[in-house]
């Protein structure tokens, strides 16, 4: 599975993000080239090498008319409503807007409750200036770009003490911070200074979906985002891109009482509700019986899920948990068109292998149309692949 893990021991914010994962995609000048045709007025985007503590790596400078973001003072901002018009005008694909508009959604939110008034009027300062929009849409491009399966971090350092913003001074992390990690481990420590922004706080809760240790994984490339400010200890955000196992839940329960139609019936309920794969295995049981073994594979927020509706659909008295690690392709759909129409190809790719093979329902429809065996369509479906 294409997984992405940020090593977030210095904190995150935007422009590290940004600058990480730049060294991540196939062709960064192309993206940086996208977000300075975006038309913001007086922007321009440039990557910069550079080093913390020995430690190389490049930094992503957003120019307001000539100017970085510690340069210019002023707190313009913008409401939520500016931001949404700002995202709708530009030529972003529409993946991209929807993403920065969720993050900015996190954002509103965040200071709604901490300053106790409607999302409406929430006027951003820092992150409603043209260089926190720029960070943000970079991000979002660049994590399009990437496409990754899983997408996870180590716990957040927030830094320590206060920083200086335009409500005044605050203690770290900044209240709108806090509440944007919520349920997300985190930690202090002795760096006195904001390590994660309200921005980084943000893109973190959109787009990591898991933080704790980095999973076992064959790392591919590596990113050092370069933070402005310098600490005793570097100020880099290290991104790493790679194939990684899956852990998964496998639940279990034997029955011995329940008619092929109700295992059946259980099973299709099972999958619908969101589960990996569900099947049954013929075992023998206690006191010489026959029986079935039902087995659920699902995502870890699922278990509960599932465990409700075995419990409800089926007979069983008990279930058994596991955690497992399943290593998969990466699976795509593609299509060939044949002249019987098109024909779907479901693609698998990964640890060095390639598969490729036909969707079984469009194959009988080709067959049925061309008259021939299932053989001999996928031949047809071939030919024109």
């Amino acid at each position: 599975m294409k997984t992405l893990y940020f090593d977030l021991s210095m904190g995150a914010a935007g422009d590290m993000l940004a600058a990480a994962l730049f060294q991540l995609v196939p062709e960064p000048e192309a993206v940086l080239a996208q977000v300075n045709g975006l038309g913001l007025p007086g922007v321009e985007a440039r990557l910069v090498p550079a080093e913390k503590r020995g430690i190389q790596g490049l930094r992503y400078e957003v120019l307001v008319h000539g100017l970085e973001e510690q340069e210019h003072h002023e707190h313009h901002g913008h409401h939520l409503h500016d931001i949404e018009a700002i995202l709708a005008g530009s030529a972003l694909p529409e993946a991209v807007r929807e993403d920065a508009l969720a993050v900015y959604r996190l954002l509103a939110r965040a200071e709604s409750k901490v300053h106790g008034c409607p999302v409406e009027e929430i006027h951003f300062h820092e992150v409603g200036q043209l260089d926190a929009i720029a960070d943000i849409v970079t991000v979002c491009l660049l994590m399009h770009e990437l496409k990754p399966e899983l997408v996870c971090a180590s716990a957040v350092h927030v830094g320590s003490g206060t920083v200086r913003c335009a409500h005044g001074v605050l203690p770290v992390p900044a209240p709108a911070t806090a509440e944007l990690l919520l349920g997300i481990p985190c930690y202090t420590g002795e760096i006195q200074g904001e390590l994660c922004t309200p921005t980084g706080a943000a893109l973190l809760r959109h787009f990591v979906k898991d933080f704790g240790p980095m999973p076992a994984m064959r790392v591919e490339g590596i990113g050092c985002g370069m933070g402005s400010k310098d600490f005793p200890q570097a100020n880099c955000l290290r991104a790493s891109l790679g194939e990684s196992g899956e852990s998964v839940v496998e639940l279990c329960c034997n029955v011995d009482d329940m008619s092929g139609e109700a295992v059946g019936y259980a099973l299709e309920w099972l999958m619908e509700a969101g589960a990996l794969d569900a099947f049954w295995q013929s075992v023998g049981m206690k006191k010489s019986r026959p029986g079935l073994l039902l087995t659920v594979l699902c995502q870890a927020k699922d278990r509960e899920r599932m465990v409700e509706l075995l419990f409800r659909l089926t007979s069983t008295l008990g279930i058994r948990e596991s955690l497992c690690r399943r290593y998969i392709l990466r699976r795509e759909k593609g299509y060939v068109e044949t002249p019987y129409g098109p024909v779907g190809i479901k693609q698998a790719r990964g640890y060095g292998v390639e598969r490729a093979k036909p969707e079984y329902e469009d194959l009988k429809a080709l067959a049925e149309a061309a008259g021939c065996s299932l053989d001999e369509a996928r031949k047809l479906a071939e030919k024109f692949s």
